[in-house]
């Protein structure tokens, strides 16, 4: 649905230096056995002529998952002289096996199977490049951790460095409800069946084991609310050094993890470049809000430098590329954010200085002041949050802050006498007591307009037990004083004169983090209470587009059965309070021309809460898939409810299949977590 509208917008080309062969589907045998299955594109004349490959490893079916994506990419980089190798991880697609873990170790290593094997090929020369987006942009710094000798450099779009600190599910110590929600994903995803045209026979027996040994991820996440090591397998983050292939950092402001690519490009030790535009959480060549770039144009500069040795001067240009947003008025989804590209050789970079607000009563200062502040919230304030991680082109942005910030603690400029260009992390710091053992806090930076209009630039959350220690938390002292400091996402926001900056303070934010054991009542210190602003100098300002314009290879061929639609509503019950959020994704139903699959995905989501009652926090989601060709049918639907008391949480999930009208599997699960810290 949205990919499909944002090709649009991107020049399709066709006439390529290489003529391109596509091999649908091919396994790649393991040591142990188990095949992968693998699509591959490649120039014809490849096995005399043999080139570097690209390999790109999901678990997201090639067959359909993200195939409108893939033939958008790599025929492209195919036409261009490179071998582009797309493979199901064990378990997904048409590979055997049952699913795994996230980012276990066992992908990692099959990873490096597959590395070896392309690499024995004859229509290889034995240099690799790995790169993704998001679950492809984790592996391929995972994988580069290794360190495979072939592989010589990655492209990680919209990745983390820290699995526990700011992956999806949780956020500097607090529990996302988004990690219930990608656990519905993923028990959605993982029971596609193989394809028969693909498999044969073997495709019912591969889809009932898959379906019987179903994990229910969110129970092993949420088991797991700590850094421990369970996080550490997969996170850079504990040895920056053991990466020495060259690494192309890529996100945008919309996604949810451009904090950690800033991370990234100051710590990695190995040769680096990073890239943030405005986009969501997308390939950056139909990524919206617009500005979208060339960015096959720019991958390609990156692939011939490090894999054909040709020097295309993309290592001597500067080594972070960063798109200063201009500001907007608040809206549900923006199809384009105005702005300009600045260049810098490093970062972090001299040319941002920190500008200090001190935290007054309701009011940001340019003195210290003094005196005591409260937040004490209703669990219902972040309705307008948006979603966690921006995807689609659907109502996720969030909207106007105004009615959050009416029942939050507030903290506000007067109009600012000159433009704002912020960029970096704003830090904010100050002296907190709690009433109770554990309490979290949302902490929001917004742009308010002379009209009134609220913007929110920039965001956080503190699970106040982590505040020193992610790995040894501890339950606070109702009473007792803590200097806390909290360091916002990174972004790169203009706020214009005549502007005001707030800063909003709560103690819950729901639907995106779930709410404490108990209503908490937070005292703030204002004595040396204070904001530090990273402001840039526009020095380093690109006056002219660095990228060229978006292209891609022609698209898919797609026939679009039923339209996809999405929406997003909260509503208040009048008589309980009870504030519910809905959200409705239909992805639509479509066909593929080539081989007839027909595919249709609905997936609903439902939080709801009570001002006063943190416990009734409740979380459904629902996701149905029904795939056919011809008389081939079957349809899965996997329902998730997590809910809870002070103590424990309790998970229920079910998960049923049917052959065209019989049912031929259902599991359920009935799971209780001890909360500890959550």
């Amino acid at each position: 649905m949205a990919l499909v509208t944002a090709i649009d917008r991107t020049k399709v080309v066709d006439d390529f230096p290489c003529e391109v062969r596509e091999i649908e589907n091919m396994f790649i045998p393991l040591p142990d056995g188990t095949r992968l299955a693998a699509r591959i594109w490649m120039p014809v004349d490849a096995e005399i002529r043999p080139v570097p490959a690209i390999l790109e490893y999901l678990p997201y079916r090639k067959r359909d998952g993200t195939a409108a994506r893939d033939e958008l990419t790599h025929p492209y980089l195919a036409g261009h002289g490179y071998a582009c190798v797309r493979v199901d991880i064990r378990g997904y697609g048409e590979s055997d096996g049952t699913m795994m873990e996230e980012y276990d170790r066992r992908e990692q290593a099959d990873a490096i199977d597959v590395i070896n094997w392309i690499a024995s090929q004859p229509w290889c020369d034995g240099n690799l490049g790995m790169w993704g987006i998001s679950w492809g942009g984790f592996n391929a710094l995972q994988v580069a951790a290794l360190r495979p000798e072939q592989l010589k450099a990655i492209i990680s779009i919209c990745s983390t460095d820290d699995r526990f600190l700011d992956d999806i599910h949780y956020h500097n110590g607090c529990l996302l409800n988004e990690n219930i929600g990608w656990a519905g994903t993923m028990l959605s995803y993982s029971a596609f069946a193989p394809d028969p045209l693909l498999v044969g026979d073997s495709w019912r027996n591969m889809w009932l084991s898959r379906l019987e040994h179903m994990p229910l991820h969110a129970t092993t996440w949420m088991q797991h609310d700590r850094k421990n090591e369970y996080w550490k397998n997969g996170s850079i983050s504990e040895d920056y050094g053991a990466i020495q292939a060259g690494v192309y950092l890529v996100g945008g402001w919309w996604d949810a993890y451009h904090t950690p690519l800033m991370r990234m490009i100051e710590h990695l030790k190995a040769p680096k470049k990073a890239l943030i535009g405005p986009w969501a959480h997308k390939y950056p060549h139909f990524a919206t809000p617009d500005p979208a770039i060339g960015f096959l144009q720019e991958s390609l500069r990156w692939w011939d430098y490090w894999l054909k040795g040709i020097d295309t001067k993309i290592m001597d240009e500067p080594t972070v590329t960063i798109y200063m947003q201009e500001s907007l008025p608040p809206a549900a989804s923006y199809p384009e954010r105005p702005g300009f590209w600045i260049r810098e050789t490093s970062w972090p970079t001299e040319n941002v200085d920190n500008n200090r607000f001190y935290l007054g009563i309701d009011k940001l200062l340019s003195e210290p002041a003094a005196g005591q502040v409260t937040v004490d919230s209703p669990e219902t304030v972040g309705a307008a949050s948006g979603e966690y991680c921006v995807i689609w082109l659907g109502p996720e942005y969030p909207t106007d802050q105004r009615r959050d910030d009416a029942f939050s603690t507030i903290f506000t400029s007067e109009p600012l006498r000159d433009d704002y260009h912020i960029l970096g992390a704003p830090v904010l710091e100050f002296t907190v007591a709690s009433d109770k053992p554990v309490a979290k806090m949302a902490f929001r930076l917004n742009d308010v307009f002379p009209d009134g209009r609220t913007a929110r630039i920039t965001y956080s959350v503190c699970n106040l037990c982590m505040r020193d220690s992610m790995e040894e938390p501890e339950y606070l002292v109702p009473g007792q004083t803590y200097r806390v400091r909290i360091k916002m996402d990174d972004i790169g926001y203009i706020v214009p004169a005549g502007h005001r900056l707030r800063v909003s303070m709560s103690d819950s934010y729901w639907p995106l983090i779930w709410p404490s054991p108990e209503s908490t009542r937070l005292t703030i210190d204002l004595q040396n209470a204070f904001l530090d602003l990273p402001c840039h100098n526009n020095k380093t300002r690109v006056d002219k587009d660095p990228f060229d314009q978006p292209v891609s290879a022609p698209p898919i061929e797609l026939e679009v059965l039923r339209e996809g639609v999405s929406s997003r509503k909260t509503v208040e019950d009048a008589y309980t309070g009870t504030v519910t959020t809905e959200i409705f994704d239909d992805f639509g139903k479509l066909r593929y021309a080539d081989h007839g699959l027909e595919v249709d995905q609905v997936a609903q989501e439902r939080y709801a809460i009570v001002p006063d009652d943190p416990t009734s926090a409740e979380v459904e989601t629902s996701w149905t898939h029904t795939v056919s060709r011809d008389d081939w049918h079957y349809r899965v639907k996997s329902n998730q409810k997590l809910r809870c008391d002070k103590h424990f949480f309790y998970l229920d999930a079910e998960q049923v299949a049917w052959e065209g009208e019989n049912e031929v599997h259902r599991k359920s699960w009935s799971e209780k977590i001890d909360r500890r810290f959550q």
